[in-house]
């Protein structure tokens, strides 16, 4: 059969195309090779350009999510209640935003106070260590492919040689690694300290740990941020800056060698492609800075209700609720636990696709990239050899490594970053909640048997506090730790001298009256003249006992210093602890005053209210609050405690049910416990005989349904 003609033709055809192919694409790479200068710089200048408008986009959102931010905070301003803010705040997303950015400048303003600072000099040398590393690697990535050519020489004392300058450079390698180490773990240390520092000077001033504690429930466990948070946030923030710092200036002078080996074309195009693959690789990162607050969150909680157990060991012990506590503690701990295990299930899924995309795809296109002078001749390059080849592969191999560990370790600071954002959400939360504290600001949720919103509204209101040496409440309210409004409006006035007893039912305000008088709570309405804070001492039915020597239980708040300032010897507490009966208590003890215990478990509860007595004969202040705090003492006791207080001109205020005390002051302030109170002059001995006629008749009464019993007896006799 003969051969059809139209095959030829066809194959001819196809012939031509390649041809014509082929020479359109030797002339498309000579014009590209003669224009490529031009054509990298506006490649460049595109990238740039992108960048800029990319930079100026996010500043437009974020200026416009501030806006919306402000718009929210001035609508949540005339609609919030103190029961409202607290669950807001603490299903809180913590996310890398304007809040977060704002957040982290405020602490760093606190851990690197200015320039001439300690850490600021740190900084500096640990950048400069970071510069010379990466500086090392490229000199090492450069002998290593130096190595490598004499090897394929066959060179033997080339080869011995290049292995010891490589051998002699590793010397100043290894210090700067040592002094990047010892740099991140001073930082941290030095954080830490700042941060510590500051929080505890605003912690402890201004009565801010009682606010936290008792008039605000946004922070449940300070403890768990001040210890744990604080040092973790100080960790990341150091690791932080070796991890973001070293990263970028691998990847900047990497990629300029690179380009100069390779060619820009290539660089600019693998860019590209790990950029994409970061962008859909960030996209399905999980929030983990969101999971690590919460973990931490959790741990707090499990600590509080640890803690919460061991301060109420005996109550627990005496009910018998320790099934009912260990079910309380277990349910703590499983749901850290499931929440930890839901956190490493994210973590594994994340980094499987992570490392796969990181050092495989990643790696093999840099084996593309790293090949392009074997296979393409550049321009300028000057490739004579296969040692030649060797050497600029296994340079811009090493190189590619180092590039692609940067970037790989700049991926894997998103998570740490999310770490960093959490810890840095639930510090600045502290400081936050400090500051509106000291400010007179409070979010506590409500559990009032009565109108919630009404006593809101009560709570919202501020009244007024003078300085005056006497003490006058002008329609004060009343307010109890969960929001009931107990009085109204209270007002009396006491000058020094006149000594008050303040009686009632419980929860009736006692306790709330002597709260807001000592300053611990604000004043919700109304007018407060009262003595400065110094000129009022509180004793409570449980003294407080601190820890230190039995000196310090004396003059406590006091130290020695001060002691010694005020002209006050051993000699004169001495002759305070005599008073009442408790210089018994150097002789027990041979280091007399110096002498350490854990005085609130040896000291029994009469001998504490007697230490605590003896606090208030040292101070002498004007006015004392004495909460129950003869309870555990004997009549004869009580009798010295405030003899020897009014003698040193100390005006009393006492809370108490005990008749005894009646005679120690001149007027009484009676709460009923259904809003109302009778404020008048107390005469003890009149009182007392209405008192005992009233128990007397009130015998009788409980004698009358017997004697109209015996009476029906008799009549139904007769």
């Amino acid at each position: 059969m003969a051969p059809s003609p139209s095959k030829p033709v066809a194959l001819g055809s196809a012939a031509a195309r390649a041809r014509t192919i082929r020479s359109v694409i030797t002339q498309l790479t000579s014009m590209y090779l003669r224009n490529r200068t031009r054509i990298s710089r506006a490649v460049y200048i595109t990238l740039f350009i992108a960048l800029v408008n990319r930079v100026r986009n996010s500043i437009a959102d974020q200026k416009r999510a501030s806006a919306r931010e402000a718009e929210e905070r001035a609508h949540k301003t005339g609609t919030t209640s103190m029961a409202g803010d607290d669950e807001e705040g603490k299903k809180k997303k913590v996310e890398l935003n304007r809040e977060f950015l704002r957040s982290l400048m405020r602490l760093l303003r606190i851990v690197v106070p200015g320039w001439r600072s300690k850490e600021t000099r740190y900084l500096i040398s640990h950048s400069f260590f970071l510069v010379l590393r990466t500086l090392i690697s490229l000199k090492v990535a450069a002998m290593d492919g130096a190595i490598v050519k004499a090897l394929i020489k066959g060179n033997g004392r080339e080869f011995l040689m290049r292995i010891l300058w490589w051998m002699l450079i590793a010397v100043p390698a290894t210090f700067t690694n040592s002094m990047l180490a010892y740099h991140q773990s001073e930082l941290s240390l030095r954080y830490r300290t700042r941060l510590t520092e500051y929080i505890h000077d605003k912690y402890l001033s201004q009565l801010t740990f009682y606010g936290i504690s008792a008039l605000d429930d946004r922070i449940k466990n300070p403890d768990q941020l001040i210890a744990v948070d604080v040092t973790k946030f100080s960790n990341n923030l150091a690791e932080l800056y070796s991890n973001l710092a070293k990263p970028i200036l691998d990847m900047t002078i990497y990629t300029i060698s690179l380009s100069r080996a390779v060619g820009g074309e290539g660089v600019v195009f693998m860019s590209l492609l790990v950029q994409l693959s970061a962008t859909i690789m960030r996209a399905l990162t999980p929030p983990f800075g969101k999971y690590v607050a919460d973990e931490a969150r959790l741990e707090g909680e499990f600590r509080f209700q640890h803690s919460r157990l061991i301060d109420h060991s005996e109550e627990v012990a005496l009910y018998a609720g320790h099934e009912a506590e260990k079910d309380t503690l277990d349910k703590g701990y499983f749901t850290l636990i499931k929440h930890i295990n839901y956190l490493l299930r994210r973590r594994f899924y994340h980094g499987f696709m992570e490392d796969y995309v990181v050092k495989y795809i990643w790696g093999a296109l840099g084996l593309v990239l790293c090949s392009l002078p074997v296979f393409v001749k550049l321009p300028g390059q000057v490739v004579s050899n296969m040692g030649d080849r060797t050497e600029s592969f296994v340079t811009n191999r090493r190189m590619l490594l180092g590039a692609s560990d940067a970037f790989g370790r700049l991926m894997f600071s998103y998570k740490e970053i999310m770490e960093l954002a959490g810890y840095t959400s639930r510090v600045s939360s502290l400081l936050d909640v400090m500051d509106d504290v000291q400010a007179g600001k409070f979010s506590k949720k409500l559990v009032s048997s009565s109108d919630t919103e009404a006593n809101a509204a009560v709570l919202r209101g501020r009244g007024k506090t003078f300085v005056s040496k006497d003490i006058r409440f002008v329609d004060v309210p009343i307010i109890s730790p969960n929001g009931d409004v107990l009085v109204p409006a209270l007002s009396f006035s006491l000058k020094q001298g006149d000594h008050l007893l303040v009686v009632g039912p419980n929860g009736c305000g006692k306790s709330s009256l002597f709260r807001i008088l000592g300053g611990l709570w604000p004043v919700y309405g109304g007018t407060v003249y009262k003595p400065p804070f110094h000129e009022i001492f509180y004793i409570p039915q449980r003294p407080y006992l601190s820890s230190g020597t039995l000196r310090q239980q004396i003059i406590y708040p006091d130290g020695l210093s001060t002691m010694r300032n005020k002209g006050v010897t051993d000699a004169d507490l001495e002759a305070i602890i005599r008073i009442l009966s408790l210089d018994n208590l150097l002789d027990v003890y041979p280091d007399r005053w110096d002498a350490q215990a854990e005085w609130k478990d040896v000291l029994s509860g009469g001998v504490q209210q007697r230490i605590a007595m003896a606090r208030l004969f040292y101070h002498r202040p004007r006015y004392a609050i004495l909460d129950e705090c003869t309870s555990s003492v004997t009549l004869d006791t009580e009798k010295v405690m405030y003899d020897t207080a009014k003698e040193l001109g100390i005006t009393l205020m006492t809370v108490s049910h005990r008749r005894s005390l009646w005679k120690y002051h001149t007027h009484i302030l009676q709460f009923d416990g259904q809003g109302h109170y009778v404020f008048s002059k107390l005469d003890a001995e009149r009182r007392l005989k209405l008192e005992d006629e009233k128990e007397d008749l009130e015998v009788l009464l409980r004698g009358v349904p017997e004697i109209e019993r015996r009476v029906k007896e008799l009549a139904g006799e007769d």
